[in-house]
């Protein structure tokens, strides 16, 4: 592919990239609630996900999606009750006092939270069903060329979102690690995965 296409492809999706959603407010939760590491094992199970939504666009899931929207919205209405849940916990550790060994239990789980995130987010599949296909030459290998646009998309999404998680991470050990300060920063990170869930149901 020419380098054209792909710096207008990289361009284009830049801003849906940066729009507020469930993937940023989840790892900016992380990082927020459990610092510079919990925000990059999140980043990395979100990555994994898109990284999932690449294969399998490659492999022809696009277009069933496109066949068949009740697909789609499925899998929309599962993120949303995926990142309720995340939500719902978040505000109930904001609320109990000395339960800081449940951040040291996160971390292991932070991958799968991360991938499911990712992989149950509409926003991933809307790259594949109505961005990449206008990028892609028919006369060529549309899988190569499926997986380089969306191995593109993969790597902005892993810098932006790792960048934003750590200066949340830094914002969250700028409120100290004390119980109180633990509290406070889940409680923000509730209230931003709610936003998430709210916003993912209402769009």
């Amino acid at each position: 592919m020419e380098f054209n296409t792909l710096l207008f492809f990289a361009l284009t999706v830049l801003p849906l990239i940066c729009t507020p959603g469930p993937d940023i407010l989840f790892i900016s939760s992380q990082g927020l609630a459990g610092g510079i590491k919990s925000a990059w094992f999140a980043n990395i199970g979100v990555i994994s996900g898109y990284i999932t939504h690449a294969i399998l666009s490659a492999l022809g899931l696009a277009t069933i999606m496109a066949t068949y929207p009740i697909f789609f919205y499925l899998l929309k209405w599962l993120g949303v009750i995926y990142i309720t849940y995340l939500a719902i916990k978040m505000l109930i550790s904001a609320c109990q006092k000395g339960q800081l060994t449940l951040h040291a239990d996160k971390k292991t789980h932070l991958f799968r939270k991360g991938f499911l995130t990712s992989f149950l987010n509409p926003k991933g599949l809307l790259v594949y069903l109505a961005i990449l296909p206008n990028f892609i030459n028919n006369q060529n290998d549309i899988a190569m060329q499926s997986l380089l646009l969306s191995g593109i998309f993969i790597t902005i999404c892993l810098f932006i979102y790792g960048f934003l998680g750590t200066i949340f991470a830094y914002i969250g050990l700028k409120g100290g690690l004390s119980d109180k300060g633990r509290r406070y920063n889940d409680g923000i990170a509730g209230s931003l995965l709610t936003f998430a869930a709210v916003n993912l149901a209402l769009n």
